[in-house]
Formats: C-alpha cells, sequence, structure tokens
C-alpha cells in the first residue's frame, strides 16, 4: 500500500488556522501554515479524506516536482521532464492551471499554455497522437506553482473548487462563496450549542453550513465528483470506507436553525438548496423583513449573516447598517450577532461597539468579520454578575 506523501491544500486568506487545525482533527501529520495554504502529509486514504471532510479547503494537491527555472524555455523542459503517461492516456482530457507571484513570470495563461505544450508535444512524440483539453471537466487537472524561479508541479486531486460543495444549484444576485460561509463560522466559533439565525439568508448557504457543522456533516457529501476519480490508482472501495467512517461521526442536533428573508422567489431557491442537501428537518425559512422582526425564543442566539455590501445589491447604506445596529440592540437580547461585509464606510452607522474584527476577503473584496455582543441585560450588569 502507498505510504504517506506530501500534499498542499489550499484555502481563501484569514482561514489558514482555521484549516490547519481541520487537518490537525482529521490526523494529518508534518502541518505547516503558509499563506492561504496549509501543507502536511498523508496516505491516498487521507488525501481522499481531507477532499471529503475539509470545511475551508479550495484544493487539495498532491506535488509531483520542485525545481528552479529560468525562463519559458527552462519551464517547458522541466514539464516535459515528467513521465505523462504514469497520470494519463493519451485519449483523456487534461487542464492546466497556474498560479504566478514574482517579476520573472508575469502571466499566468502563458504559463499555463507553456506547461500544456509540453504535455502535448510529449505524447505527440511517443504516441503519434495527443490529448486534449477540457478547461471544464478534465479527467486530469494540473497545477504550476510559480513563486519568484521556484516552480512546483502538482496533481489536483479536488478537481473542480470545493467551495462548489453539490447542494447550492439555485442562486442569487449575490451568494456567498461556500468556503468563505464556512469559514465565516467557524471563526463565529459556531459549533452548534445554541439556536442560530441568519437574518438575510439569501440562497441558504450560511444556513446550510451551519446545519453541516452543527450535525458534522461532511461539506462535501453531495459532490458529484472529485479530481482523484479519474486518476489511474482511484480506489472506490477505501473511498466508501472513508465515507462510511466519517458519516458515523455525525451528530444530533438539539436547537433551530432559521433564515429570513425579504425576496419570496429567494427563499424558493433557497428552501431548494436545502432540499438539495438533505437538510430540510433544521433548517426553517420565512419571508420576513430583519428589521421588524424579534428575537423568537430567550435563550441564547447565535447569529451569522451576510448583509448587502451596496455592489450588487442597490441599498442605502448608511440606514440600512443604522438599521441593523438599532434591531440587534432592542429585539435581539442575549444575541452574538456576526456578519461580513465589505463596505467599511457604513459599518461606522452600526452605531454598536465591535468586540471583534476579522480581515478577510470576499473574491476581490477586503471585507470584515465583525462580532457583536448583544448582552441580556446592560453590558455593565452583565460584568457584575459574571
Amino acid at each position: 500500500m502507498e505510504g504517506n506523501f506530501k500534499m498542499l491544500a489550499k484555502t481563501l486568506f484569514g482561514f489558514e488556522e482555521l484549516l490547519a487545525q481541520e487537518l490537525r482533527e482529521l490526523g494529518a501529520g508534518d502541518i505547516t501554515i503558509g499563506t492561504r495554504s496549509v501543507s502536511f502529509t498523508g496516505d491516498k486514504g487521507f488525501m481522499y479524506k481531507a477532499n471529503l471532510c475539509c470545511r475551508t479547503a479550495i484544493k487539495i494537491l498532491k506535488p509531483l516536482k520542485s525545481f528552479v527555472i529560468k525562463d519559458e524555455n527552462a519551464l517547458y523542459a522541466a514539464v516535459k521532464s515528467i513521465d505523462w503517461s504514469q497520470y494519463m492516456r493519451v485519449n483523456d482530457t487534461f487542464a492546466v492551471n497556474a498560479t504566478i507571484s514574482g517579476e520573472q513570470f508575469t502571466h499566468s495563461l502563458f504559463v499555463a499554455q507553456k506547461a500544456k505544450d509540453a504535455v502535448v508535444d510529449q505524447f505527440r512524440e511517443q504516441t503519434g497522437d495527443r490529448p486534449d483539453v477540457d478547461l471544464k471537466f478534465p479527467d486530469l487537472s494540473i497545477d504550476v506553482h510559480i513563486r519568484e524561479n521556484r516552480c512546483t508541479l502538482s496533481l489536483d486531486s479536488s478537481g473542480v473548487s470545493l467551495h462548489q460543495r453539490g447542494y447550492r444549484l439555485s442562486t442569487n444576485i449575490a451568494p456567498i462563496n461556500e468556503v468563505l460561509a464556512a469559514g465565516c463560522l467557524m471563526l463565529a466559533g459556531w459549533k452548534g450549542h445554541s439556536d442560530f439565525m441568519d437574518p438575510m439568508c439569501g440562497s441558504g448557504t450560511m444556513l446550510i453550513e451551519a446545519a453541516m457543522i452543527a450535525c458534522n456533516i461532511p461539506p462535501n457529501l453531495n459532490r458529484r465528483q472529485f479530481g482523484f476519480e479519474n486518476w489511474h490508482d482511484w480506489d472506490p472501495d477505501l473511498f466508501d470506507v472513508i465515507e462510511a467512517a466519517a458519516l458515523k461521526k455525525i451528530r444530533e442536533f438539539h436547537f433551530t436553525i432559521k433564515g429570513y428573508d425579504l425576496d419570496a422567489s429567494v427563499i424558493e431557491k433557497a428552501k431548494e438548496n436545502i432540499n438539495n442537501a438533505g437538510l430540510n428537518e433544521f433548517i426553517t425559512i420565512e419571508k420576513a423583513d430583519f428589521f421588524k422582526t424579534e428575537k423568537e425564543k430567550e435563550r441564547h442566539l447565535h447569529m451569522v449573516f451576510n448583509p448587502p455590501y451596496g455592489e450588487r445589491i442597490p441599498v442605502e447604506m448608511e440606514e440600512f447598517y443604522k438599521n441593523i445596529g438599532d434591531t440587534l440592540k432592542q429585539n435581539y437580547k442575549d444575541t452574538e450577532a456576526w456578519f461580513i461585509t465589505s463596505n467599511l464606510e457604513s459599518l461606522k452607522h452600526v452605531g454598536l461597539r465591535t468586540s471583534r474584527k476579522i480581515k478577510l476577503y470576499n473574491g476581490s473584496l477586503e471585507s470584515r468579520l465583525v462580532k457583536y455582543d448583544i448582552y441580556a441585560g446592560s453590558k455593565k450588569a452583565k460584568y457584575q454578575n459574571d
């Protein structure tokens, strides 16, 4: 049986520590935190497990070779030096993704094209035929990472990005990335130990990720396929064992998960996604204006949401953010409220003091995940009672 080998998990900015902890709890070895990445070791079964169970990973890469290159010709020669027949057949499709940083190489598409040419030329010289490129659903995904003059070639075991869980078939105008939603929930300390609410739930992503965390459901259980399923050494029996072991760790949830949204059509999309995820018994959604709602139960409430930023949904931002603060302060006592926004100017109008601010990125937008503690009594009384 194949032993342990080095892997690299990619993630979003700010989630590196979360991903390292996930990998640690799953049983990874030799964990090293990088920028938007975590390296670790494990065997083939662990590679399957990491893809299935990591909530904050975007890709799980298996490095093949690392080398120093000085120009595009050296890159071509290095890629061509690998025996690609070990990993694909001439009638398989493939794709190359390139990530570059530094001054020497400045065009990722050119780098990807040069690497692609090396693979194609090797097969043409050896077989007289060439494999085709398929950018959407390739049989083999090759990752090229160049930093300054250091190039690392890897196989992408995930295929389509792991944020595409498989449950979200319907979206609204500004859906939150599933990995970003999961990471926000984890940074917010959500573990399923109280009631949960998303007062602006959109297509339901935050609600679904919250339910999966609460019940310890593997986040990528609903995916149709992983990249490693096309590899020559794909072991479906081993994957079944890994999946069965993960399913045994699903736990019960004894609180409520609720979402509000103003748009009836968006609510229908959310309900469809919740149904696709098989989480109907845990999540309820109502058409309602959050600013006209009140906390339904006296017990503690955990709230995490993604309000409009003013980027794609037209809203009078200053008034909107003021209403968020007023509604929390007046109607949601004993609530731990978190939300992510890139509208840092409007954040000033919430009118409440943040107890935490965490820098994140929503796509290319620099954002903040902010926390507001809304106490049952006054804050002074809270500390006097502690």
